[in-house]
């Protein structure tokens, strides 16, 4: 195999179709199995080192395996907390136990987290591992936590799991990807336990966001999700303090007779207010919407989804799509048994999601069109996996973010435009700025500006290509300066509006970044004067 793979190395490959081919034919040739990505990375790690062939850049890319995991410039990380008594009764929601409700043991994340004892820190090293031995570099993580409503979880745990999350990015180095899931074990890497007063805990908490600005694996997003009725101001602001900067919320449905029915517990208000209050505070917003509930149709489906963007009190910036399903253990499966519920057909939530795509504005991100729930689990209901891919394939255009994203694109800086989006949103005014290809189909960069009552707030800025190290001398998107442009053309527009000063929700590991052009650290935001500059 490492003859093999060596062969394989030298060969002058120049794309992942090809790369395909010649791995069938070193493995012929030296009758071995097919190499995969991993091993072949691990070789080619292991010539440069002992200086065989140089590094190339190009090649490392072709080796990437699942390449589209840090192409929008980031490398996400789910971890899950451990199962709690979730306060919801939901009809369409599956219980299992030991298992977080609502999700399933065989669910690839659920999966991963109970090898490693939903333990945070185990769960951030072996997610980083995995990563770099399909050849990422995970430098810029954004941690995403699942796993039911984050607001009901004991607040001691809470504090303890993320800074446990810090700790695990302080602390990993390469050399650890040898180490096994059982050597990073709870007792040896536990930073302070759940017996630990609030007071310490919140203290080594600072510590390590602290140490986390300097860190080689920066956090430089922190994703958490929880129900509309249990946002509130004491709820957000511990949210900044635990360095949240996205939040998801199960809406489901905007409509109340819908919600009702489905014993969601919650309103179609609570949701109106939970949006308007993150986006106050700064949050990136991403709404669950659940097409197929008890008690709708397609049409009304589709004027629902169009109303979240045609209706100021909803504008979400970022869309996941949770067809419903029917799966055991969930009071949707009894009335499904007696016949009282049946799901959409294929069809129907095909052409529901392709009309839904049309609509997207171009300042909202669909991040899933499907739940990651195994075929074998769902009774009834959608089971097509690459649904994403079967609608791309039959030629749908979508203008939403992710469909634009520039990843593995080649650009110039002067053939790029920068065009402004400004819209009305749950009583303020929203700018999207963006930097476009000029026929507008490829997007590069953008910022998110808000601007109410007294306050002028940054919520997101994001440079799309594909995730480079900081300091990397590589000629890609996200060191183009687009950033800092986008940044200035929003300080412009708040002062021209007659805002003193303006402030950005910062994702920890980013807070050398805003330094760099004046910010400093107030209260878990990042503010700047715009008198003074």
């Amino acid at each position: 195999m490492q003859n093999a793979i060596r062969e394989l190395l030298r060969l002058n490959i120049k794309n992942r179709k090809e790369l395909m081919r010649m791995k069938r034919q070193v493995a012929k040739k030296f009758g071995v199995s097919i190499p995969s990505s991993p091993q072949v990375l691990r070789v080619y790690n292991k010539m440069i080192e002992q200086k065989k062939m140089k590094p190339c850049s190009e090649l490392e890319r072709i080796l990437r395996k699942r390449a589209i995991r840090t192409l929008s410039g980031i490398a996400p990380v789910a971890v899950l907390t451990k199962p709690y008594p979730c306060p919801g009764n939901c009809a369409y929601c599956p219980t299992e136990k030991n298992v977080p409700q609502s999700y399933l043991s065989n669910e690839p994340a659920v999966m991963r987290a109970i090898r490693c004892a939903y333990h945070p820190y185990t769960q951030v090293h072996d997610r980083l591992r995995a990563l770099i031995a399909n050849g990422h570099e995970p430098t810029k993580i954004e941690l995403i936590v699942i796993g039911g409503t984050w607001s009901c979880l004991p607040q001691k745990y809470k504090y303890w799991y993320v800074l446990n999350l810090f700790a695990a990015a302080n602390k990993f180095k390469i050399k650890n990807e040898k180490l096994t899931i059982k050597s990073c074990s709870v007792r040896k890497n536990e930073i302070l336990s759940a017996r630990t007063s609030m007071k310490d805990l919140k203290k080594v908490l600072l510590k390590e966001q602290k140490r986390n600005e300097k860190s080689k694996y920066k956090i430089i997003g922190l994703t958490l999700e929880t129900r509309p009725d249990y946002i509130n101001d004491k709820e957000l602001i511990e949210m900044r303090d635990l360095g949240c900067t996205r939040v998801e919320i199960g809406v489901q449905a905007i409509d109340d007779n819908i919600l009702r029915l489905n014993k969601r517990g919650h309103g179609v208000k609570e949701t109106v207010n939970a949006t308007k209050l993150l986006k106050n505070y700064g949050f990136k917003v991403t709404y669950h919407i659940m097409p197929g509930l008890p008690g709708s149709t397609p049409a009304k489906d589709f004027k629902m989804f169009k109303q979240l963007f045609s209706n100021e009190r909803f504008q979400p910036d970022q869309i996941k799509f949770y067809p419903t399903v029917v799966t055991k253990g969930s009071l949707l499966y009894r009335w499904w048994k007696q016949g009282k519920y049946k799901p959409y057909t294929a069809k129907q939530l095909e052409n529901l999601i392709i009309k839904c795509k049309t609509v997207v504005p171009r300042y909202v991100r669909i991040i899933r069109l499907i739940r990651d729930i195994p075929g074998e689990s769902i009774e009834a209901g959608n089971k097509i996996t690459n649904l994403r891919q079967v609608i791309k394939n039959k030629g749908v255009k979508c203008n939403c973010i992710r469909c634009r994203e520039a990843r593995e694109r080649e650009f110039k800086v002067k053939s790029l435009k920068l065009k402004v989006i400004c819209y009305q949103a749950s009583e303020g005014k929203e700018y999207f700025l963006s930097y476009d290809s000029k026929d507008g189909k490829i997007l590069y960069g953008f910022c998110r500006l808000r601007l109410f009552k007294e306050t002028a707030i940054i919520r997101e800025l994001h440079v799309y290509g594909e995730l480079m190290s900081v300091g990397s001398d590589k000629k890609q998107v996200q060191h183009a300066g687009l950033g800092k442009k986008l940044l200035k053309e929003a300080e412009r527009i708040a002062k021209e509006a007659g805002y003193q000063k303006i402030i950005i929700i910062s994702g920890v590991g980013v807070r050398d970044y805003y330094r760099k052009f004046a910010y400093r650290l107030n209260n878990t935001y990042m503010v700047k004067s715009l008198t003074k500059h």
